[in-house]
């Protein structure tokens, strides 16, 4: 039986001895024109590690039946809820934004509208992160209040967004009138150096003196972004803090974080009336007593949403941990990145299984990937510190290219709109997955197969079985 499915499979031939002889008559007859979509109940997006298909929608039969048979079996179970979820996407960073807003008015609408629209061919990013002044993936680095040395401005009255008024702000602009509803996550790498134990871009802290003032910085960004029409949905106090190496950075312990965000932040957003969610941590998982030092502190607990996360070290499963000590609290996932030249097949494989995947079964609400973008030569990025090899989600030079990034996250993000709720699903030995609801009804079920050879496998909802394949290392996202 399971050589006739995969004859059925590879032929695209509709039902036969898959279905019923009259079932098989009625879909003849409506399908004459072979370029017409097959009748299913389940749709099937794929992306294979050879890229011979890439988030491409399949075009054969996948209908639920009351059959059984052997297979290794996927059970999606709605009744049990778990997290909900705010979206998938990328860091819009300083640079991402200077190599799309140079692109041709037309092809930047394009491009924009692919990313970020409703529209059926768009893969609907509905999570961006960007950096509050200059990242490292920006040509330089830079703060809103940058003074020459010696000078300071307490009362920041040369605060000033200016330098985002070239790129960050037209592109978000654009990004905004097309989705609306999009959650934007605002993220320093430093202060204003004058701030700073060391006056530098890189490395030192912030002095406990300018608390109050560095928290009433963050308030002015907030609200000089919304003066633009762009609301930052939340913030994370300090971009890695167990960075300081990194240009920009800024080094920040878990004790700091807390009385930053208890006699100054928290209380500052509250009295200027700021509902932006203050998101603590933003660092790797290796270190999850980090988030739960803060959230231990009561005062300062009450001012956090939740924690975020990277994954340059320690295990995905550090985001449970976290969530476990303080389950009223909630978990993100804000970065990682692709390292140039990209492995396609083994890249798509991790990211998917350990951050689409892996990052929702441990209770993050959002999964970002990096660079929304860069040239071919990785640029543009900070001198001495800056990212020197990462890749982009699409490649802009001039023309614009697709990577690995872009299609992780569109398996995700094209099927799985904001206010979605992960579900239960089991997992059988190498086929990793994870599934939702969405606010229509709908279930989408995300499949890595880790698996060394192709796999055929069910999938199993209220008592009935759907049965399909995926080659090694292929990706698949399934709709009913």
């Amino acid at each position: 039986m399971k050589l006739i499915y995969r004859l059925c499979l590879a032929t695209s031939v509709l039902f036969s001895a898959c279905a019923s002889k009259k079932e098989v008559g009625r879909n003849t007859e409506r399908n004459t024109n072979a370029n017409s979509p097959t009748p299913t109940e389940v749709g099937f997006w794929l992306t294979k590690g050879d890229q011979s298909q890439l988030l491409k929608k399949q075009n054969i039969a996948l209908n639920f039946s009351a059959t059984t048979n052997s297979n290794p079996t996927i059970e999606v179970n709605p009744a049990a809820k778990f997290q909900t979820i705010d979206g998938f996407g990328y860091t819009l960073t300083g640079g991402s934004a200077s190599l799309i807003n140079a692109l041709p008015a037309t092809e930047k609408d394009k491009l924009l509208n692919e990313l970020f629209a409703s529209q059926e061919d768009a893969i609907r990013v509905n999570y961006i992160r960007i950096s509050i002044g200059g990242s490292d993936l920006s040509a330089t680095p830079f703060t809103y209040n940058d003074l020459a040395d010696g000078q300071t401005d307490e009362p920041l009255t040369k605060f000033s967004i200016e330098k985002e008024r070239t790129d960050l702000i037209p592109v978000l602009k654009k990004i905004v009138a097309i989705n609306p509803s999009i959650k934007i996550l605002g993220s320093p790498w430093t202060a204003p150096i004058w701030m700073k134990t060391n006056n530098s871009f890189i490395g030192g802290s912030l002095k406990p003196e300018y608390y109050q003032t560095y928290s009433k910085y963050l308030v002015k960004y907030i609200q000089a972004m919304k003066a633009e029409g762009i609301v930052i949905d939340a913030i994370t106090p300090q971009n890695e803090p167990l960075h300081p190496g990194n240009n920009p950075s800024m080094y920040m312990a878990a004790v700091d974080q807390a009385d930053f965000i208890k006699t100054a932040l928290g209380p500052i957003f509250k009295s200027n009336g700021v509902n932006t969610k203050i998101i603590i941590y933003d660092h790797n998982a290796d270190k999850p007593e980090y988030p739960i030092t803060i959230l231990n502190d009561p005062e300062a607990r009450k001012y956090v949403d939740g924690s975020a996360f990277h994954l340059y070290a320690g295990p995905i499963s550090a985001l449970t941990k976290v969530h476990e000590a303080h389950p009223d609290k909630n978990v993100y996932f804000t970065e990682q990145w692709v390292g140039g030249p990209s492995n396609f097949a083994e890249d798509l494989k991790w990211h998917v299984s350990t951050l689409i995947i892996g990052a929702t079964r441990n209770w993050s609400r959002n999964v970002l990937e990096w660079n929304l973008a860069a040239d071919a030569n990785y640029n543009p990025h900070t001198d001495k510190g800056g990212c020197t090899s990462c890749l982009g989600a699409i490649t802009i030079s001039p023309a614009v290219s697709r990577n690995v990034a872009y299609y992780v996250i569109g398996h995700a993000s094209k099927f799985v709109p904001m206010g979605s709720v992960r579900i239960a699903s089991n997992l059988p030995e190498n086929l990793q997955n994870v599934a939702f609801q969405t606010p229509d009804g709908k279930y989408v079920l995300i499949v890595c197969n880790n698996n060394n050879a192709e796999t055929t496998f069910n999938i199993k909802y209220n008592g009935k079985i759907v049965t399909t394949s995926l080659d090694k290392g292929a990706v698949a996202t399934y709709v009913w």
